[in-house]
């Protein structure tokens, strides 16, 4: 949880109350400033929320491209032929896509 969710939830719940206390005192203006205030703490809860999931999506985005490179490190290692007869055929596909915009 990060400095924006926290600010958010506080801001939230401090809103509410204010808007309370406006609508308990009839003062329409507190009551107004209380739901404003409410507002921008949903919004910012909302974006530390958005920060959470892009940084958990990155850190997973990490470990799959490990994952990943030990696989592609693994399969050369192991089987350099097979290796080498894969990447001749995708040169000659690209190099066949070339030639026929030509």
């Amino acid at each position: 949880m990060d400095q924006n969710r926290l600010e958010g939830a506080s801001r939230n719940v401090g809103g509410a109350l204010e808007e309370e206390f406006g609508r308990t005192t009839g003062d329409t203006q507190t009551q107004l400033e209380g739901k404003a205030t409410e507002l921008k703490g949903r919004v910012e809860n909302l974006y530390g929320q958005a920060k959470d999931t892009a940084a958990d999506t990155l850190k997973a985005a990490r470990e799959h491209a490990g994952q990943a490179d030990d696989f592609l490190r693994t399969t050369i290692e192991q089987r350099p032929y097979t290796t080498a007869a894969v990447c001749l055929a995708i040169g000659f596909f690209i190099g066949s896509l070339v030639r026929r915009d030509r």
